[in-house]
């Protein structure tokens, strides 16, 4: 007799109640507020306080709060816990806690607000905040670094007598004020016209000498010279130059020490795509069959197999010790003159059906086998050129 099979029922799925699950109508405010604070982690007061605004306000309100920092909103147990009454049992809510819990929403919202408007001000401030670029930068500091110079110049002006043309320690001067090549290049550019004019009131000419200028412009620019600087004795007009000049020098010290410096720019290997670019070689011969690999592969191999269908000459390039095979223009560099080699075939279909069939092993004395002449090879490639096999 057949047993009975028994149906057991499948046991229905517990629903997983989560810890504000477990609060009930009939604990009352007290011992609810106790669970929650002790008992419910506190991210969880956040979560339930910005999911009850985003319930019951409207997206200006809520997008305000969002602003504020997360302590700000949902710090306190007790908002947590008017939330959670408000939303299931509003009637059960503390009497210290009704209608204050939207009082206290509505001033978060106004505090974000603020936040906002701040934040707008900032962005606007920071827009209208003027940024010098480099070159100003650049030339504010070498205006900076100019005003002891023009103090010291203006020795020269005001006691000529006692002003020494070697008195100004531009290294240390320079090294205070961290003068780059390019602060030198506009302090030099600065004193360019003053140097100019140095090196021509060095030799002043003489009225006679001006009239006899048949450049009129010239003529006017020369007589205006004489007037200003006429006053100069030549032992004046020299230290003035002194001066200047060893205020380029010391300027010309700080541009050639950069360069000195200069790390050399490091050069970008060229890619494989370029190296093989200019290589001439036939892609294809359709009687013979035969089909050149790709010409990049010839790159870093230690074999290059080549084929001449119009010579009918078979090559192998063989690399140096220590190097591999490389590509310059139309070129094969890097191989070994004396072990390269090439033959003439007398039946090259037959003979290259054997080498496309042909292992490492047969290879190596594939050329032995073929009983022509050698012939030694020059690297270059020419557009009747089949590359037929490489070999790293």
């Amino acid at each position: 007799m057949a047993k009975s099979v028994v149906k057991r029922k499948k046991p229905r799925a517990k629903r997983n109640l989560n810890d504000w699950d477990v609060i009930r109508e009939d604990w009352g405010w007290q011992k609810a507020q106790y669970y929650i604070h002790y008992e419910i982690d506190s991210k969880q007061w956040l979560v339930k306080l910005k999911d009850f605004i985003k319930k019951k306000y409207d997206k200006k309100i809520v997008s305000a709060i969002n602003k504020l920092p997360d302590w700000k909103v949902g710090g306190k147990s007790h908002w947590a816990t008017a939330a959670h009454f408000e939303e299931h049992w509003p009637d059960k809510v503390h009497e210290g806690y009704k209608g204050k819990l939207n009082e206290w929403i509505l001033k978060l919202a106004e505090e974000g607000a603020q936040v906002v408007e701040e934040k707008k001000k900032e962005e606007k401030t920071k827009k209208n905040v003027y940024v010098p670029s480099i070159q100003e930068r650049i030339r504010d500091q070498a205006l900076l670094a100019c005003e002891q110079i023009e103090e010291w110049m203006d020795g020269f002006i005001t006691d000529k007598q006692n002003f020494d043309p070697k008195g100004f320690d531009f290294v240390k001067h320079f090294a205070k004020y961290k003068i780059t090549q390019a602060h030198a290049r506009k302090i030099k550019g600065l004193y360019q016209g003053e140097l100019e004019e140095a090196y021509l009131i060095q030799d002043l000419p003489t009225p006679g000498q001006i009239k006899k200028c048949k450049n009129e412009r010239e003529a006017d620019q020369l007589q205006q010279l004489r007037e200003a600087y006429s006053h100069l004795t030549k032992k004046d007009a020299k230290a003035y130059l002194t001066a200047l000049e060893l205020l380029h020098g010391a300027c010309d010290v700080v541009i050639d020490a950069a360069k000195a410096n200069r790390k050399p720019r490091a050069k970008k290997a060229p890619s494989k795509e370029k190296l093989v670019a200019k290589l001439k070689y036939l892609a294809r011969d359709d009687k013979l069959q035969l089909v050149s690999v790709n010409p990049l592969d010839i790159l870093d191999s230690k074999e290059v197999w080549v084929y001449n269908v119009k010579t009918r000459k078979l090559g192998k390039y063989v690399a140096e010790d220590h190097a591999t095979l490389q590509v310059k223009g139309t070129t094969l560099l890097h191989f070994n003159e004396m072990q390269s080699k090439q033959k003439t075939l007398r039946k090259p279909a037959e003979t290259l059906k054997e080498f496309k069939n042909a292992g490492k092993v047969q290879l190596r004395k594939f050329m032995d086998d073929i009983k022509t002449t050698d012939i030694k090879l020059n690297g270059r490639f020419n557009s009747d050129t089949i590359i037929l096999k490489c070999v790293k």
